[in-house]
């Protein structure tokens, strides 16, 4: 019997498991083989196009393109607003290790001022480390050249072409045209609500007040883009491909330019504001506030030391006093009173009244400003001589309520909605506004009195600049009331098309014709025999107009003498007109901060404006005060 231990048994043992190790590694190496071929399918094949985009996003950088910001001119063609190309020197903060020190070595090579430092700086607290920031702008050839040469020396520097907005005629029209500045957070919501942060990808600017604020989007244009290859430094090598950006839209405007000028030169050193509106059409030929600012100074980011001169200024030159100053009317007030009795049947033209040179209501005496008074006065004489017993006694008879709702179907008290941001309401008195304004029981009831001094302009009564122009118009233009704007029409820059900005009728009036005549007619009287004829002597035309002084604090029967008072508590002066008297061209409203009487101070501004817009007539220098003394002043 054979031994079952026997070396032949042990050599076929040791065999099979020689042949198992061979088959197991061959499986493995073929296992590991069909893995690596099925990886190599799955990368070259199956996700071909997610590596190749990968490879190409590694290689290619897609840089925005700015479009051209859209121009602004006036409706003649005057340009208010452009663009120029200029090179500016910046730095991307993070990519710095010391600040300090690389802006401390740049100056050694390229002036850097200790203004372009603060600048600099303040951008810094408001922008995020890796935007690129400028730290001085317009290069020069030479210092781009200088740059260029040591640019290996400054990682995270660099010189870039950038768009700067210029407002070529500084300050003229500046409340108007806003200005632009550096996009903030609030900016940046702005965008996103809108939906265009795409279109904003490389854009630094953004309108902040003004048309350029209103008009952003019409403005701004369409960013373009540029696919370049870079290399591992990053450094662009060639450009790939272009989508070239398309400009911003212009916008032709209503103003005119030269009369706006022309404004803004006759009220000199003066506070103020004038609105002129196209009765027509709404179009506001001229949008004055003074004093006004450089849009300018914005337009690189505003240097501190500019700011606190503008922000901290007495004159306020900021503020849009056209738009946001809120005034009370003073005897401006009157025309409208007037046509609001003839409406509502409380006066005819032919009614009169005996004025004693004061009007008697519960025991108070509400003094006219002539003493003894203007004797027998009817609508015409009213207006003319501006008889303030008249109206108090007007006030009284129509009561608060239909003096209320007439007003505000003039648009007093109310947004005209003109095309800029930041509009005041003004206040238009009532019970009901009484109510909503005052928080105590005793504080929130009208009493009868207080309707007797809003009759001619005072009491709560508080208007725009822009309110007396619209309603002015609508009077001109024989109750037809337009929406007043400053945008004519807008021009597609891709495809050079109109689009015309309609006039936007608010409302019809319903107006009897003979009222608006009435009316019409005793203003006319203003300019030729009452309070506005020495402003206009010699006009070589006929207009219509009414002065208005409005006090800034109760004299409690004393007489006001402005030469006793410090200037701040001057009355304010106003005057509204419009021209000419038979086919209106032109409507307007002029106040004068402290200017004391409208005759002396605002009528002399209307006049000159007047002048210009109806005979061509340039004036020289700002426009002189009236020197009638006080006692016979009557407004």
């Amino acid at each position: 019997m054979r031994n079952r231990h026997s070396p032949s048994n042990n050599q076929d043992s040791e065999l099979d498991r020689f042949r198992f190790r061979i088959a197991f590694a061959a499986s493995a190496v073929v296992l590991a083989f069909a893995i690596l071929i099925g990886r190599f399918v799955f990368l070259q094949i199956m996700q071909h196009d997610y590596y190749t985009t990968r490879a190409e996003d590694n290689r290619i950088s897609l840089v925005p393109i700015a479009p051209n910001r859209g121009v602004i001119l006036d409706r003649n063609g005057t340009v208010m607003a452009r663009n120029y190309s200029a090179f500016t020197l910046e730095i991307t903060p993070s990519k710095i290790e010391n600040l300090d020190e690389t802006i401390d070595d740049l100056g050694k090579l390229i002036e850097i001022l200790p203004k372009d430092r603060r600048r600099f700086r303040k951008l810094l607290e408001e922008s995020k480390s890796f935007e690129s920031l400028p730290i001085r702008n317009r290069l020069s050839d030479q210092e781009v050249a200088r740059f260029a040469a040591n640019r290996y020396l400054f990682p995270g520097v660099e010189v870039k072409a950038r768009l700067f907005r210029q407002y070529p005629l500084g300050s003229i029209a500046s409340h108007a045209l806003g200005y632009i500045n550096r996009i903030n957070k609030a900016d940046l919501e702005t965008i996103e609500k809108n939906e265009q942060e795409a279109n904003y990808k490389g854009t630094d600017h953004i309108g902040k007040t003004g048309l350029e604020q209103k008009y952003e989007f019409q403005l701004h244009g369409e960013t373009g883009y540029e696919e370049v290859e870079i290399d591992s430094g990053g450094r662009a090598v060639r450009s790939l491909s272009r989508t070239a950006p398309v400009s911003g839209n212009n916008l032709t405007l209503t103003l005119d330019m030269r009369l706006q000028e022309i404004t803004e030169q006759a009220f000199g050193d003066r506070r103020g504001a004038l609105v002129a509106i196209e009765p027509s059409t709404g179009g506001i030929l001229a949008l004055v506030s003074t004093p006004t600012f450089d849009p300018n100074l914005f337009v690189d980011g505003i240097r501190t030391e500019d700011w606190d001169l503008l922000n901290n200024s007495p004159d306020r030159p900021m503020v849009n006093r056209a738009l946001n100053g809120a005034y009370p009317p003073g005897s401006t007030f009157k025309p409208f009173m007037a046509l609001a009795a003839l409406e509502m049947g409380k006066r005819t033209p032919s009614q009169t009244i005996s004025d004693p040179g004061y009007y008697n209501f519960g025991g108070h005496h509400f003094r006219d400003d002539k003493k003894g008074g203007h004797g027998t006065v009817d609508m015409y004489k009213s207006i003319v001589a501006s008889c303030d017993t008249y109206y108090y006694m007007l006030a009284n008879d129509m009561g608060i309520d239909n003096i209320a709702r007439f007003m505000g179907s003039i648009g007093l008290g109310k947004k005209t909605g003109v095309d800029i941001e930041g509009e005041s309401e003004g206040v238009l008195p009532s019970p009901e506004w009484k109510k909503h304004r005052f928080k105590h029981l005793e504080q929130q009831k009208w009493y009868a009195g207080e309707t007797i001094s809003i009759g001619i302009g005072q009491g709560y009564n508080a208007y725009t600049p822009i309110q007396l122009a619209q309603a002015m118009a609508a009077v001109a233009n024989n109750g037809v009331m337009y929406r007043p704007h400053l945008v004519r029409y807008i021009t597609d820059t891709k495809t050079g098309e109109k689009t015309m900005i309609e006039p936007e009728p608010l409302r019809t009036l319903p107006w009897k014709q003979q009222n608006i005549e009435t009316i019409k007619k005793a203003m006319v009287g203003v300019n030729k025999e009452g309070t506005g004829s020495r402003a206009f002597a010699g006009a070589g035309y006929e207009s219509g107009g009414k002065t208005g002084t409005a006090q800034l604090f109760s004299l409690k029967g004393a007489e006001y003498r402005a030469g006793k008072l410090k200037k701040e508590l001057h009355d304010h002066a106003l005057f509204i007109a419009f021209a000419p008297a038979d086919n209106p061209k032109i409507a307007l409203a002029v106040l004068v901060e402290n200017g004391g009487f409208g005759a002396q101070s605002a009528a002399p501004i209307a006049r000159m404006v007047l002048d210009y817009y109806l005979l061509g007539k340039l004036p020289k220098g700002a426009a002189k005060e009236d020197d009638t003394p006080e006692e016979e002043v009557e407004e």
